[in-house]
């Protein structure tokens, strides 16, 4: 009797005890990466130094470097450090992604979903909505232009925007006119991917945050990270989201390994393929795809913005996608070079710093 005693309190205090975090494995960097990562860095610190043109200013906050599943650089500046959360801006949209796949797996929801049909009460009269869930997660659910600073108070002094108190965001959407066939034009639209986030709380009865919580967080021993909500508790969607760097590289990793992690499949390897492919043309956000070229003053070929959109992530100039946020944030996936490449910045030009990367540390990988 007193044996089983011992077990069972043996198994209550390990069910008691939190489980410790899990890290990525670290290994040393080959000698011509290590090189290449050094004179990434001495170019980062240059740019501070150099009285170059503000906008070529890269404002590292953080950077982790995996090749072959293992870290093989990681550094972070100023008050960054490995145990701070950082704010992802559009990095949210790639897990709202992630969660709507999730969903479409379950069968509660599938591609060809009309979007209107999940809010039959926020229809305008003579604006009618007939995009489907795929059109919103390509980002060419119709609109001109994105409506989101509607619903947003923005501090772009501090990196800093949240949803203005009382903001009514799918009133915001389905009310913003629809001028174009979805499906046709894309238009970058972070009310959109609320609207994927609302779908998802309504069909599972959980935030995007807490749905993904058991599913992707736990099991990449990821600390339930937090995610700004509107009023009704519906995560933000196409913002939002807080992570550490080696949270971010979990997830990176998770994406070059189709979805699995350890004998366990988290996200379906199809769906993991359907949301890293192009499809559709694109530009950068808030620019027409028509102005591009003009605008960012550099040919289509070596313009990051300009290689495709995916479902909430994009292509890169070298192969490969990204989770790409405002500022410089990237969760930066190269099946060719099995690696994946993080960072987290406050930047003006986000064109040069990833040409850093292409430049020096993409050719050593």
């Amino acid at each position: 009797m007193k044996k089983y005693l011992i077990i069972l309190a043996v198994a209550l205090a390990a069910a008691c005890c939190p489980k410790p975090v899990q890290s990525l494995e670290r290994a040393e960097a080959s000698p011509e990466l290590q090189a290449a990562y050094a004179e990434f860095i001495d170019s980062v610190k240059a740019s501070f130094t150099t009285p170059i043109d503000w906008m070529k200013v890269v404002n590292l906050h953080s950077i982790m470097i995996l090749k072959d599943g293992k870290i093989v650089e990681e550094q972070y500046f100023g008050d960054w450090t490995a145990d701070k959360p950082h704010a992802m801006f559009s990095v949210s949209k790639t897990f709202t992604s992630i969660a709507v796949g999730l969903v479409i797996n379950e069968g509660k929801l599938s591609l060809s979903d009309k979007v209107a049909d999940f809010f039959p009460d926020k229809q305008v009269e003579g604006n009618p909505c007939n995009a489907t869930v795929e059109d919103l997660l390509m980002m060419a659910g119709g609109h001109d232009v994105d409506p989101t600073m509607q619903v947003l108070e923005v501090d772009r002094s501090k990196g800093i925007s949240r949803i203005k108190e009382g903001a009514e965001i799918a009133d915001v959407f389905f009310s913003h006119p629809f001028v174009h066939e979805p499906g046709e034009l894309f238009v970058y639209n972070s009310v959109g991917t609320y609207v994927l986030s609302a779908i998802v709380t309504k069909l599972t009865g959980e935030s995007v945050l807490d749905y993904l919580t058991p599913r992707l967080f736990e099991p990449l021993g990821i600390e339930k990270p937090s995610w700004e909500a509107d009023k009704y508790g519906v995560s933000a969607g196409g913002w939002g989201l807080s992570l550490k760097t080696e949270d971010m590289a979990k997830v990176g990793q998770l994406l070059l390994q189709k979805g699995k992690w350890g004998r366990k499949q988290l996200i379906p390897a199809d769906w993991v393929e359907a949301m890293s492919a192009k499809h559709i043309d694109c530009g950068p956000a808030g620019v027409r795809i028509e102005d591009a070229p003009l605008v960012c003053g550099i040919s289509d070929d070596v313009n990051d913005w300009r290689q495709g959109y995916c479902y909430q992530m994009w292509r890169c100039t070298h192969g490969g996608f990204r989770a790409d946020g405002a500022g410089g944030q990237y969760i930066m996936v190269l099946p060719d070079k099995n690696a994946v490449i993080i960072m987290t910045s406050w930047t003006g030009n986000l064109q040069h710093q990833l040409d850093l990367i292409w430049s020096l540390i993409y050719p050593k990988l």
